[in-house]
């Protein structure tokens, strides 16, 4: 393959970038899989919550006008919390979670307000290794028609098969959820949207929608 052959000549740029990448997923992988997602804390620690964070604040204070004054804050009725809005109980995790995407099965744990971010640069580091790792393994490939040639080379075969596999899921769903974030909305609420009270009583379609570029700039910054 072309990173042997870069390592044959002395080359050690690139494998050594590729294995700091694979590093960096796996690393990645933990802290998103580990990490709090937002959980959603009991009544006495919402107000100190509130102040620490005034970035959710400021978002809904932007779409009170927009959604109906009579929708209020709702006692979880799993581990009686009091929801604020764009949060959802987990019953995986035993949790409510602020701005709820959804329970990811990969990583273990749920995708929210605190971790969501990392976990789109999770999936971008994911990709870059895996669509790297697909270039090496069909660089290792030279196809002859022969049955030698499959037994020797099946297990790189399937490896690029795999990768291909893998490859196609990852890129999907960080298509999917970059176009949810460039909304300013959740899987949760995307899938859910004719459930959700916030959300089916408003006027507009989406009221947390701002704009490509500020629902971006939020989400991230």
């Amino acid at each position: 393959s072309d990173l042997q052959e870069q390592e044959e000549h002395g080359e050690l740029l690139q494998p050594l970038i590729f294995v700091l990448l694979v590093l960096c997923s796996v690393l990645l992988y933990f802290k998103v899989s580990l990490m709090d997602p937002g959980f959603v804390k009991d009544d006495e620690e919402v107000k100190v919550y509130h102040l620490r964070n005034g970035k959710q604040g400021e978002e809904q204070s932007m779409v009170i006008a927009q959604v109906p004054s009579g929708i209020q804050m709702r006692r979880c009725g799993y581990c009686m919390v009091k929801q604020p809005m764009r949060a959802r109980h987990c019953q995986l995790c035993q949790h409510c979670v602020r701005r709820y995407d959804h329970h990811c099965p990969w990583i273990e744990n749920c995708v929210g307000e605190k971790n969501h971010p990392l976990f789109i640069v999770y999936l971008s580091v994911q990709l870059v290794v895996l669509l790297w790792g697909g270039h090496v393994a069909w660089s290792g490939l030279h196809f002859e028609q022969s049955w030698d040639w499959l037994q020797h080379n099946a297990l790189l075969l399937g490896s690029f098969l795999l990768i291909v596999i893998f490859t196609i899921v990852v890129l999907l769903l960080l298509i999917s959820h970059l176009y949810l974030i460039s909304c300013n909305t959740t899987t949760w609420e995307f899938m859910s949207h004719h459930r959700i009270s916030y959300l089916r009583q408003s006027e507009l379609e989406n009221p947390f929608d701002q704009g490509v570029l500020l629902n971006l700039w939020r989400f991230f910054c």
